[in-house]
Order: C-alpha cells, then structure tokens, then sequence
C-alpha cells in the first residue's frame, strides 16, 4: 500500500469483482456501512455511450465518526462519505481509499484530527487487505 496525497491505493491480485466483494466486507469488519454504490462504467456506458474498464465507488460510512465530525462542523457534511474506489487500470485491480485527514485538514479544525486519524486507520486497513487474496 502507499499513500497519495488524497489516498491510500494498492494493486490487489483479485479480479475487479472480487476486490469489490473484498472491499465490502473489510469496510463492515472496521464498522462501515456502504450507503452509496457508483457503478461508473455502467453509468458512462448509459449516459454516453462509452465503453471503458470497470470502476465502481462504495460510498462508505462509519456511522460513529460522521456523527463526532458533524457535530463539531455541520458543514463536514459535504466532504462526506468516505470513498472507497475499486478499478481496473492498465490491466490491475487497483483499490483506493480516501484519506479523511487530508479532507478534514481542509476545514483546519484541531477537533476534527483525532476522527481522522481513526477512520483513516481503519482505511488504510481496508485498502491492505484487497491486497491479500
């Protein structure tokens, strides 16, 4: 795994499919629950007729955190849920994760710190564990 400057990312040996399915049950065994799916193939392919390689988003919510944000910034709102992207790029599964403490370090609030910290913890848990098959 390393980290980008908004993610966490690794190459993961499964196939598309199953590092979603993978990515689903890490995120509810760290306490998430997936609230959005985006399937963005399905949705360019329907919208403008263009094929490309499968990307899906789970918009993922760790239910106790987003409630410690917003009460400390009701506006944290709108940089929530917590992205998690499965792709396939250049023929590898690629699997990202946000980093909450580079999004939450927009509103520059010390409060916020410590809930980033933990939910990013918990996704970079994620994130290795697409890496094992």
């Amino acid at each position: 795994m390393r980290e980008t400057m908004v993610a966490y990312e690794a190459v993961s040996p499964l196939s598309h499919d199953a590092a979603v399915e993978k990515a689903r049950k890490a995120l509810a065994a760290e306490g998430f629950g997936v609230i959005t799916e985006i399937d963005v193939r399905a949705t360019v392919r329907n919208k403008l007729g263009i094929e490309r390689e499968p990307y899906m988003i789970l918009g993922a919510c760790h239910a106790p955190s987003a409630h410690q944000a917003l009460t400390v910034a009701p506006e944290v709102g709108v940089l929530l849920p917590c992205n998690v992207t499965v792709s396939v790029e250049d023929g590898r599964t690629m699997v990202r994760a946000m980093r909450p403490d580079s999004v939450l370090g927009i509103l520059r609030l010390p409060e916020l710190a410590p809930v980033g910290e933990h939910v990013g913890a918990a996704l970079r848990r994620v994130v290795t564990a697409c890496e094992i098959p």
